[in-house]
């Protein structure tokens, strides 16, 4: 693992955190590639359940870097800086539950990557927003994902102004789950992390297709999809061992055992 990207798994929990502090985690090339072979890494090992992504220093990330995309950076070349397309979308589309322990500031393409994961705590002292037309660009890709969370009046005050609001403000836009006292932040993940370790894994990932699938389908084609899934699920062996489990008011087998 990088200098800038750490990464340590304890009790189905994969811990990955934004270290480069110099550059406030900006998207550089490095950081992303870094960050994009943590996640593989994680979403790859069996025994990893939940990836929380965090920081170190007082920026979560700061968006694009722009001394890369200005061609300003050494040996840097415009033509070849970072798309965030294919690393915010990975989270929708991973198996895994990602949960963000934001602590800090999220600008730009840094709010598109906390309103990318699952489900995200921020400190309440943390500045957001989308600050791209203050530089002359557009909250182009991470719109996708930002503006099914919010209202549409919202949506349009946030966008357009590109002014910074606080985490609280940012949670009441629904771009986060909750904005918590730093004292409080890892309380909270820690339990949100304990919920969601409980689940099956293979019923987390078709919790999260169905989060990404049934709002785009019509009435008659969501049932027909989400028949068939709780049917498979049903019939599973995780959904078998998950049903005894109950029954018989005991842990199921996929919790790890030193939570």
């Amino acid at each position: 693992m990088s200098e800038i990207v750490t990464a340590r798994v304890k009790s189905g929990v994969c811990t990955v955190t934004l270290a480069d502090e110099e550059r406030r985690n900006a998207l550089s090339v490095d950081l992303v590639a870094d960050l994009m072979a943590a996640l593989d890494e994680a979403e790859a090992d069996p025994s990893v359940r939940v990836i929380v992504l965090t920081n170190t220093g007082s920026v979560f990330c700061a968006g694009a870097d722009l001394t890369e995309r200005t061609g300003r950076a050494k040996g840097s070349d415009p033509a070849k800086a970072f798309a965030p397309s294919d690393l915010f979308a990975r989270f929708v589309r991973s198996p895994k539950p990602y949960v963000g322990r934001i602590a800090g500031h999220a600008v730009a393409g840094g709010t598109g990557l906390v309103a990318a994961l699952d489900i995200s705590v921020v400190v309440d002292w943390a500045k957001m927003g989308f600050t791209e037309v203050r530089i002359g660009v557009a909250p182009a890709m991470i719109s996708v994902l930002c503006l099914p969370k919010m209202q549409a009046a919202d949506a349009r005050a946030a966008l357009l102004r590109g002014n910074r609001f606080l985490a609280p403000e940012a949670a009441r836009l629904g771009l986060i789950n909750a904005a918590v006292p730093q004292a409080d932040l890892d309380r909270e993940v820690d339990s949100i992390v304990s919920d969601l370790v409980a689940g099956g894994p293979n019923a987390l990932a078709a919790t999260k297709q169905l989060l990404a699938q049934v709002p785009s389908m019509d009435l008659d084609a969501a049932f027909e999809y989400t028949a068939k899934m709780s049917g498979e699920l049903f019939r599973s062996p995780e959904g078998q061992e998950g049903m005894a489990a109950y029954l018989e008011k005991r842990p199921a087998a996929w919790i790890p055992t030193d939570t």
